[in-house]
């Protein structure tokens, strides 16, 4: 049954990844833009009402491969002195969905001049099915593929810390604070179908002056697990005329990868990644990973000014 021996070897590529690298949690290049997507203390943090949307491709060219959308949305309030958020996760791997919608809420105190101090949470619901009626099969009348599977909906909360300045920040934070496990739906309780394991995440960036026309940007995202090695990306990105960003990523064994950026007008920033994987199995069976991401900052004051340029 060579479809089934397709699907198999996606979920096998796909565990394989995960019990190596922890990467039950969606993974982003371009996690520097996406900030609120792995920490909620980072709500509010622009000053601004800012909204980001994010597409990302995983193992191009084979069929099932992991897809992921994200769309954040957050702003200060009272004063700057709190920050709201809403983050929405799909996350699909072959038939499998996985969908969260979170809230987010942060507390920022001014430490200086220039920098704050934000401490967050979040809390909402995770939602898993399986759309397996829609496979196609050798022998479609297999009873085991005619069902859909959901599982009922699971609460869950996070906490993060997050400090920034114009030219720095630093965050740690734990996305899901419960290890909540996907049952189906149904009145006997259920057969389970994945489990959630926590996360801990580290982000820091910074930015240094080269020149009257180049900076250097580099940033990192950590990602921590029980019974994993530690995951880290690395990305040095350089800007240019404060509008163009080229930059390079490594991800410690899985991939290396290359970003694009430019700021299209002081409040819209577009970009785009590749990266290829290199340090399992599935290399040989992809052309790569894709990630668009689209970000805008909404400035309703006609006295608030705009920090320009934002690069965090």
């Amino acid at each position: 049954m060579k479809t089934l021996r397709k699907l198999a070897a996606l979920v096998l590529l796909t565990c394989g990844a995960q019990s190596m690298f922890a990467q039950q949690d969606a993974m982003f290049t371009h996690y520097m833009y996406n900030t609120l997507a792995v920490n909620p203390a980072y709500a509010g943090s622009r000053d601004a009402l800012t909204v980001t949307a994010l597409h990302r491709s995983q193992w191009v060219g084979f069929g099932g491969a992991p897809t992921t959308q994200t769309i954040t949305a957050h702003s200060p309030i009272f004063n700057n002195k709190l920050g709201l958020g809403l983050s929405v996760v799909n996350d699909q791997i072959g038939p499998v969905r996985n969908t969260a919608a979170y809230i987010d809420f942060s507390y920022i105190l001014k430490v200086s001049e220039k920098s704050k101090l934000a401490f967050g949470l979040s809390g909402g619901i995770n939602y898993m099915q399986a759309k397996l009626s829609g496979l196609q099969l050798d022998q479609q009348n297999d009873l085991a593929f005619q069902d859909n599977i959901q599982s009922k909906l699971l609460p869950n909360f996070g906490f993060g810390i997050y400090y920034y300045r114009p030219r720095f920040y630093a965050g740690i934070s734990t996305p899901k604070l419960l290890e909540n496990n996907f049952k189906t739906n149904t009145t006997s309780g259920g057969t389970n179908l994945a489990s959630e394991k926590r996360h801990y995440f580290f982000i820091a960036g910074t930015v240094f002056k080269l020149s009257n026309t180049v900076e250097f940007k580099p940033t990192t995202f950590v990602k921590v697990t029980m019974a994993a090695p530690v995951e880290a990306d690395v990305t040095a990105s350089f800007i240019f005329n404060k509008r163009l960003l080229l930059g390079a990523m490594f991800r410690t064994g899985d991939a290396l990868g290359v970003l694009v950026g430019y700021n299209l007008t002081e409040q819209f920033h577009v970009g785009y990644s590749f990266d290829w994987s290199y340090g399992n199995q599935t290399f040989k069976y992809n052309q790569g990973s894709h990630e668009i991401v689209l970000m805008y900052d909404f400035i309703f004051k006609d006295k608030q000014k705009i920090r320009s340029p934002r690069y965090f």
